[in-house]
């Protein structure tokens, strides 16, 4: 039993996995197994210091121990292996895995590989839990008919669905593809499933959060961010640090900052904002670049009316309406312009399409 011990413990060491998990791993394999060849009996394995394994017997004096000769054992046959044991008593002996022959054998070293793939399986899973709603970086291996894009990441396949690819965009194998991991779920038919994404309001903050060293340290904070992919978004941010201003820091100088992150989503625009925790002055802010005149909130309905001067309406909208839109998104309020509701298209179909 030394060498099996020894033999898991190596199979712990070389596939990074807890030792006592693929002990454990191994009691299930034999169990399963014994069950299996030998018949139906009770087996108990030790993992204590050294392992064992033990098929267990109760001990009779009657026709069971010729019926079940594997449940149960005479009286006299069991006084062999411990004297002083009784009627009614268990008796545990160390299980012959001779037993099992040629083709018992050949499975448990199958059931113990399917058991030992479930927990690397279930290692990565952790693994990639720990990692939600973070970038990840992998070589493209296959792009389908449907136009859906096969990732590699360190081993395991991520998928970058066509719907969560930004319009316009295209990925060749042996293309490197940055990407938010957005859902991670294991099935039992195919594994682990991973879904990637490169539309997700999220994969933006966590861009402008790799390239601004301020935002990892948590002197500014992004509160909220609203994307129409590769198209336009917005980002409401703000600085706990009064000497640092939060839109400036996050453009860079030069506007180096900000266009790295916009080169990333394919040239997509970026207005960033200074957040409020005051509705009026979010909202305002958010319909820039246009000149609000006042804002009215009616917190029962969640809209807000916004009043603009006629040359500022077409800016408010923006061209199809992008800009009203992502504001909405933005300050969670329906954002409806005085004087302008005829003109102001319907965006919730839009809207609605990239909600996080």
């Amino acid at each position: 039993m030394e060498k099996i011990e020894d033999l898991l413990s190596l199979v712990a060491h070389e596939k990074g996995l807890d030792k006592e998990e693929v002990k454990e791993a191994f009691k299930r394999s034999i169990i399963k197994i014994a069950k299996k060849y030998i018949g139906d009996i009770d087996v108990e394995i030790d993992l204590e210091n050294k392992m064992g394994i033990y098929q267990i017997f109760e001990v009779v004096n009657d026709d069971r121990a010729l019926e079940n000769s594997e449940k149960y054992l005479y009286l006299d046959e069991a006084r062999d292996f411990e004297p002083d044991i009784q009627l009614g008593d268990k008796l545990k002996v160390e299980l012959d895995l001779s037993k099992l022959g040629r083709s018992g054998a050949n499975s448990l070293q199958r059931e113990f590989e399917k058991e030992v793939t479930r927990l690397l399986e279930n290692e990565i899973y952790r693994k990639l839990i720990s990692k939600l709603n973070t970038i990840v970086t992998g070589e493209v291996i296959k792009v389908d008919s449907e136009e859906n894009t096969w990732v590699d990441l360190n081993g395991v396949k991520g998928v970058l669905p066509m719907r969560n690819r930004i319009k316009g965009e295209k990925f060749e194998v042996g293309d490197v593809l940055k990407a938010l991991l957005k859902f991670v779920h294991f099935d039992d038919k195919r594994g682990i499933v991973i879904e990637l994404s490169r539309t997700s309001p999220k994969f933006l903050e966590k861009l402008i959060e790799k390239a601004v060293p301020e935002v990892r340290d948590g002197i500014i904070k992004i509160h909220a961010s609203a994307r129409i992919p590769g198209i336009r978004s917005k980002v409401a941010v703000s600085s706990i640090n009064p000497r640092i201003e939060p839109i400036g820091t996050i453009i860079g100088k030069n506007g180096v900052r900000i266009n790295a992150v916009s080169n990333e989503l394919n040239g997509e625009n970026i207005d960033v904002i200074e957040y409020s925790n005051k509705p009026e002055i979010y909202i305002a802010r958010a319909l820039s670049p246009a000149i609000i005149k006042s804002v009215k909130i009616n917190e029962k309905d969640g809209v807000a009316i916004v009043e603009v001067d006629p040359e500022q309406k077409a800016k408010a909208i923006g061209k199809n309406g992008v800009n009203i839109t992502l504001a909405s998104m933005l300050t969670k309020y329906k954002i409806v312009l005085e004087d302008a509701k005829e003109k102001t298209k319907d965006t919730s179909k839009l809207e609605s399409l990239f909600k996080i």
